[in-house]
This record gives C-alpha cells, structure tokens and sequence, in this order.
C-alpha cells in the first residue's frame, strides 16, 4: 500500500538506455520493463523507479539528489559495480553510522552505496 508523503519513485536519465538496463540488471538485478522507446521502469525487489531518455545526467555537485543505495558488504559491491564499468567518483569514507562510496553509472548519473558494517 502506498503511503502518503513517502517517497514513491525515483527518475534518472540516461542517454543510452539499453546501457542502464544492462549495467543495472547484471551488477544489481534490477527488473526492467520498457515503456516505449524512451523510458524505461525497474524494479529492484523493493522500489520501482525509471530511465528516461535524455542527454544529461544526475549529478551531487550539479545539485542533484544523490540516490544511495545499501551493502551489506561494501567492497564486494563495490567491486561488482567497478567489473560492471561503474567509474569510482568518491572512495569509500568513513562518516558517524558508517561508510560509502559513491560511483557513476554508463550514463555518468552519481549515485551512492553505504554501508553501516
């Protein structure tokens, strides 16, 4: 059920589409269905959010929202997103409560992985 006020649904672009189904779907496991040629949902078993199809990016520094996501092992996801062709923007930092990293996806989109292990 959804609640109201709760955050809902994420968007980001992507210029390459078939690129963020792919580096999601075999780095995360992301579900993906296509709504036309130009955006894309996924599921990824939680939370539902989409692609669209655009020359931009996401970016912190732009001022962007940073999505962050959760490991419970840190370096291995890391590690699985880098064999992946994610690009490391920030390494893994200590902060109170735990420690992140944040990468960039085939579309240059910022996002972020933490961990409290």
């Amino acid at each position: 059920m959804t609640k109201s006020g709760k955050i809902n649904y994420i968007e980001l672009p992507a210029a390459d589409l078939e690129a963020a189904k792919a580096f999601y779907g075999n780095a995360l496991g992301w579900k993906f269905e296509d709504y036309g040629p130009e955006y894309a949902a996924f599921n990824d078993g939680d939370f539902d959010g989409g692609f669209y199809k655009a020359d931009m990016s996401s970016s912190a520094a732009g001022g962007a929202a940073l999505v962050v996501l959760y490991a419970e092992d840190l370096e291995g996801l890391q590690a699985k997103l880098e064999e992946n062709g994610a690009k490391i923007c920030r390494e893994i930092f200590s902060f109170p409560g735990g420690r992140r990293f944040h990468f960039l996806d085939p579309n240059n989109n910022e996002l972020a992985v933490w961990s409290d292990k």
